[in-house]
Parts: C-alpha cells; sequence; structure tokens
C-alpha cells in the first residue's frame, strides 16, 4: 500500500483533509472570450440578422437599446419581478397573436402608468384585419394589466426589409 496517498492534507483553516477531499478543489484561469449572447457564424453565412440581433450584448446603451424601459430595476424600484412578468407575458401575446408578423424585437416602454409597445409587423394581412388586430391587443393588455396600452406599430413589406447583415 502507498504511503503517500494515505496522508492528510491540511488546508488553509487547520482542519485536516483527505487526499480526495483535497483534490476536488480546482483552479485555473478565467476566460477573458465572451460568447453569450452572440450568433455563432454559419458556414454559408445564410442567417438573417436585425440590428438589434446584430450588436452582441456589451454593446447595449452604445449601440443598441434596452428593450425594456422601466424605472423599476433602479435601487429600491417598486414591482421588480411583476414588471419582468408582464413584460415576457406582453413578448408573447403579441408573438401569438400577431402571428409571423413581427420581424423585430417588442419593446416595451413604461411611463407612469402608461405602457407603449413598440413593434415592426410585416404587410401580410389586409389593413381592416390589421386594425382589428390592433384594437384587440390593445384592449385585452389593458384589460388584463389594468393600465392602458399603445401599440407603436410599423410596417414593412417583407421581412428582408429589416435585416442588417447577413451571418
Amino acid at each position: 500500500m502507498n504511503t503517500s496517498a494515505l496522508r492528510l492534507v491540511q488546508n488553509p483553516l487547520g482542519n485536516l483533509l483527505s487526499p480526495a477531499l483535497a483534490s476536488q478543489i480546482h483552479t485555473s484561469s478565467p476566460l477573458c472570450r465572451v460568447v453569450s449572447g452572440k450568433y455563432r457564424i454559419t458556414k454559408k453565412r445564410d442567417r438573417p440578422l436585425t440590428y438589434e440581433m446584430a450588436n452582441p450584448p456589451h454593446y447595449i446603451a452604445h449601440r443598441k437599446s434596452w428593450n425594456s424601459w422601466n424605472t423599476s430595476n433602479l435601487k429600491d424600484g417598486l414591482r421588480r419581478s411583476e414588471t419582468a412578468v408582464e413584460d415576457e407575458f406582453i413578448r408573447r401575446f403579441m408573438t401569438g397573436t400577431w402571428h409571423g408578423l413581427v420581424c423585430s424585437e417588442v419593446i416595451i416602454k413604461r411611463q407612469f402608468n402608461h405602457i407603449r409597445v413598440a413593434a415592426i409587423i410585416r404587410r401580410a394581412v389586409s389593413p381592416t384585419k390589421m386594425y382589428f388586430l390592433l384594437g384587440y391587443t390593445e384592449e385585452l393588455l389593458a384589460n388584463w394589466l389594468q393600465c392602458p396600452v399603445t401599440l407603436e406599430i410599423q410596417t414593412v413589406d417583407s421581412f428582408q426589409d429589416v435585416v442588417f447583415k447577413y451571418i
């Protein structure tokens, strides 16, 4: 039997640790490569990106903006979690109601008791259906969220109109 495997290791606190526990602690240099929030380049470079998608997360507040404008995330802000859940609900409701028509990300702006929702929509439906969806979305969101909701919608002919670059 190897005697060096049986010896006990002393940690900085003075406690004795078995070699099996002492070998569980690993240290390594930090990785300075940021890859989260970036889109991977495809082989054929055929993935379309909008301007919001093309800028990596570290360009927020420099070249791109936040997707939610509210003051609840400030120090001692009220309703932090409720605001985040409501924003996610609004985004999912918009993409579900305007199915296949939303070309960009849904931007939510809160001012006092008023919520403004901005998006770019494709002109794939008739104007009467578009006006119906606009009123339907505003009315239902206003009833569910108990505050006035305004949709700020811009239309484009196709999704290709909002493509910034291909990767």
